[in-house]
């Protein structure tokens, strides 16, 4: 990815104004709302990586679809990345903000992949386990992935838990794999 250093700039400059005015929660939210309008929109993404359409249009598009819905920070950056012909870093830069706003609010992300989407109830449940487990809050990215059958994979930063039925599996059978062997003699 070569856009993730001016990437993480634009993020890092957009977070300290942020914090300076005391918006950055705020900010936050805008960010994800643009990195998952961006992500949704197939027309939206090629708009903005189109060398063809002028940066002042995309500015416009950006600016009507999100005026009204996002602090006036998250709209200067439109202003920002116009200005210096950026407009197509602006989902990757939406993304590094989250990372780094979680990183400095000490929230991690916990990725949990299920066979089935997770519930809201089930949710809290693991939102609770992860505080109790690390000690620090965490947002739930749920992955689903209908091959683990049942149970759930959970990976908080570098640990993982594999509580999901093909792991179980997998297990058994290496214990009936390594049983059927007898000795000749």
């Amino acid at each position: 990815m070569r856009d993730a250093r001016p990437a993480l700039r634009y993020a890092k400059a957009i977070l300290n104004l942020a914090k300076d005015t005391k918006v950055e929660t705020e900010v936050n939210a805008d960010m994800q709302l643009i990195a998952s309008t961006i992500s949704e929109s197939d027309d939206l993404a090629i708009m903005l990586n189109s060398p063809v359409i002028k940066a002042v249009d995309k500015r416009n598009v950006l600016n009507a679809l999100f005026s009204g819905k996002v602090n006036v920070i998250s709209l200067g950056l439109f202003d920002l990345l116009e200005e210096n012909k950026r407009m197509n870093m602006l989902e990757v830069i939406a993304k590094q903000y989250a990372i780094i706003y979680d990183y400095s609010k000490s929230i991690e992300v916990a990725k949990v992949t299920t066979a089935v989407p997770l519930t809201k109830e089930l949710e809290e449940k693991v939102l609770a386990k992860i505080v109790e487990l690390t000690g620090n809050k965490a947002n739930i990215e749920n992955i689903v992935n209908p091959t683990i059958l049942g149970g759930f994979i959970l990976r908080v930063g570098d640990v993982q838990y594999d509580a999901s039925m093909s792991n179980h599996l997998n297990e058994l059978r290496k214990e009936f794999d390594n049983s059927h062997y007898i000795p000749k003699i």
